[in-house]
Formats: C-alpha cells, sequence, structure tokens
C-alpha cells in the first residue's frame, strides 16, 4: 500500500460521508446515484445483491424498497447482518447457493418480517432487480485483471438472468478496457436499454464503470437464443484476436474474489 494511496484514503470524502451516515463502505454511494438516474429499484421490489459483502449495497436495496421488499445478498464472504435483509455465504453458480437463494423467494419474508402473498404451487417468484458491485481479487497486473472482470461478469448474468422477471433491471461493475464490448453486446440481446455509467463517487483513479441495464425482454433476440452470455463474449474476443477457441490451452485456476474460474495463461 502507497503512501500517496493511504493519504487519498484518508481525504476521501465519500469514505468520510459513509462512516458518518453508517454505510458499511463508500461504494453504497455509487448505488445512491445509480438509482437517482436511473431509478432501478422501486418500493415493494424484490432485490438481489450479488457480491454484497460488506453490505453497503445491501444497505441501499433496503432502504430503496421500502417495509414492503425483499433484499437478498450472497457473497463467498459472510457479511455482518443488515437489518431487514437475508444474506446468503456461498457462490452463486453453485447449486446449493441457487437453492437457498430460491428458498428464501419461496418463503417471501419481508423487510418488515411479515410474508410476500402467497404463489401457486407451479409459481416461482422472480427478483424485480438484480446488482451487483463485485469485483476480482486484482493481481495489479490490468490486462489480467480487466479479462478476470469481463469473464465474472459473463458468469454473473448467466447465473442471475433466470432468477430476474421479464422488464427487470440489472447493474454490475466491470473494469473498462479490450472486450468490454463482447459484455454490453451480449446485454443488449437481453435488454432493450443498456448504458455505461461512471457515478461521481467512483475515484477518479478507477478504470471501473457500471453497465445499466433496464427492461429484460421476454426472451432474448433471435441472434442470442441458446448462447449463453460467456459463449458470446468468447465469439467477441475470438473475433477481435484476443483469444483463440480452437486451440486449447493448459488452463490454471484463478482465484477471483467471486469464486475460482479458470483463465488460460
Amino acid at each position: 500500500m502507497s503512501k500517496r494511496w493511504f493519504q487519498e484514503h484518508q481525504r476521501d470524502t465519500w469514505r468520510r460521508q459513509a462512516r458518518s451516515k453508517g454505510y458499511r463502505s463508500r461504494s453504497a454511494f455509487k448505488l445512491k446515484q445509480i438509482q437517482d438516474k436511473f431509478t432501478l429499484i422501486n418500493e415493494g421490489d424484490l432485490v438481489l445483491d450479488v457480491g454484497c459483502h460488506p453490505g453497503g449495497w445491501v444497505q441501499v436495496s433496503v432502504e430503496e424498497t421500502g417495509s414492503n421488499g425483499l433484499v437478498i445478498g450472497i457473497d463467498l464472504l459472510a457479511c455482518a447482518p443488515v437489518d431487514g435483509a437475508q444474506l446468503v455465504i456461498g457462490d452463486v453458480a453453485d447449486e446449493s447457493s441457487q437453492d437457498a437463494i430460491l428458498e428464501l423467494l419461496r418463503e417471501g419474508r419481508k423487510v418488515d418480517g411479515s410474508i410476500l402473498p402467497e404463489i401457486g404451487v407451479d409459481e416461482t417468484r422472480l427478483f424485480n432487480t438484480i446488482v451487483s458491485d463485485i469485483s476480482p481479487r486484482l493481481t495489479g497486473q490490468y490486462d489480467r485483471d480487466q479479462a478476470i472482470s469481463l469473464e465474472l461478469v459473463a458468469l454473473v448474468l448467466d447465473f442471475t438472468l433466470p432468477l430476474l422477471a421479464t422488464g427487470g433491471s440489472f447493474v454490475t461493475k466491470i473494469f473498462q478496457g479490450t472486450g468490454i464490448e463482447g459484455v454490453v453486446n451480449a446485454a443488449k440481446q437481453r435488454f432493450s436499454r443498456v448504458q455505461r455509467f461512471s457515478p461521481v463517487a467512483s475515484r477518479k483513479s478507477s478504470s471501473e464503470v457500471f453497465i445499466v441495464c433496464k427492461h429484460k425482454l421476454l426472451k432474448p433476440k433471435k441472434g442470442s437464443r441458446g448462447t449463453t452470455v460467456s459463449q458470446e463474449l468468447n465469439s467477441h474476443l475470438e473475433s477481435k484476436g484476443i483469444i483463440q477457441l480452437n486451440e486449447p490451452e493448459p488452463e490454471t485456476e484463478v482465484k477471483s474474489g467471486f469464486r475460482r474460474v479458470s483463465k488460460k495463461e
């Protein structure tokens, strides 16, 4: 940790505001600014926060959904309880974690402790909004970190979109750089409105940007039916000459902040 970074961290206005207002992280203001511009979360909504540790985005989501809402957060790391939210420790790509989320959805316990209206036996309650401030564990090698970020976002989209209701919204952090258009284009096949947004609360030195997706389509557009976001991302990277899918190379396991993913050397 450099002396300059520490000094900037100590002077950080958003960090001080987060502490004074009781938010667990300065990133809470990123979601608040995204919400102010796009209104992704409405009162009474069902919200899933992927990669929720330490809980700042969960706190904001609880505020926005109100007493009639339902907020569920999931992360590999244990997160201290947040009043009005349900928290799951696990990987959203694991079946056991997905089952835990679905069980909480079926139970439908609201922020105020009451239960959402019952649904039919054959019905599945779905989220109105999915938010994610997820980030890989940084290696310090920008190209590598950015590539892992792309894979991570594609994975989150693939595993959470089935839990998002038609017309719902999705927002995730991603690092800018080579290949980002592959994720943006895949999102445009699944939502009617996709836009990149940089909150004022993001650090000036950060390369992060947020992909904001609104109005999930009933079905992906024709060209994307039967394919995953990860597959479309890989096709995009191959078309740009960034990867070669037809020449498999030895894989090494890379530990991310969300789950273990395979990254080709």
